[in-house]
């Protein structure tokens, strides 16, 4: 087994927002390379399965390696996986995850890989509030001409973060938004 790697494009806020997502499955292996993972990341999940008491107790340690690296205004979703399984195999009830989360000050969901509950809404939740977390565009002070470039040129760079004319223009460049 590896690292899994995935990548999801959605548009938040007038922003594409491209997510890149390193799955270490929480694997012991990985635990040495948590450094270069955190380093210079927006926002983490924390997936617990919620038919494993043990996978919800391993989210303390997560949370504590996250906060070690990466910046305090990281966004941090705790997600509670697995509820398309039936009732009786639960062993995390919904409100311990959210009582977690709200103490902790995370977001918090529950979502089904397998059937793709909330998937969706998980992803734009977290990026809404990732987006909400970026510096606003400059204005222009009356000295300084508006022109394309200098107003290009004051905005922000967020890795992964694309406006929709950014996107545009890359893709009449390259036909292909991936690369």
């Amino acid at each position: 087994m590896g690292i899994e790697i995935a990548i999801k494009l959605l548009e938040i806020d007038n922003y594409i927002c491209k997510t890149q997502i390193w799955d270490t499955a929480g694997e012991e292996r990985y635990k040495a390379m948590i450094p270069v993972y955190y380093r210079n990341v927006a926002g983490v999940f924390i997936v617990y399965d919620i038919t494993s008491r043990s996978s919800f107790e391993n989210v303390h340690i997560w949370l504590r390696k996250i906060r070690e690296y990466t910046d305090p205004t990281a966004v941090i979703m705790l997600v509670g996986n697995k509820v398309d399984l039936s009732k009786s195999s639960r062993e995390v009830e919904t409100e311990e995850g959210r009582s977690l989360a709200e103490e902790e000050g995370l977001l918090f969901i529950e979502t089904s890989a397998l059937d793709a509950t909330n998937i969706d809404t998980a992803f734009t939740t977290f990026l809404s509030k990732l987006c909400s977390n970026l510096p606003k565009k400059p204005k222009t002070t009356p000295s300084q001409p508006i022109t394309k470039r200098s107003i290009q040129s004051r905005l922000p760079r967020v890795r992964g973060l694309f406006s929709r004319k950014e996107i545009t223009e890359k893709e009449k460049e390259s036909r292909c938004i991936c690369c």
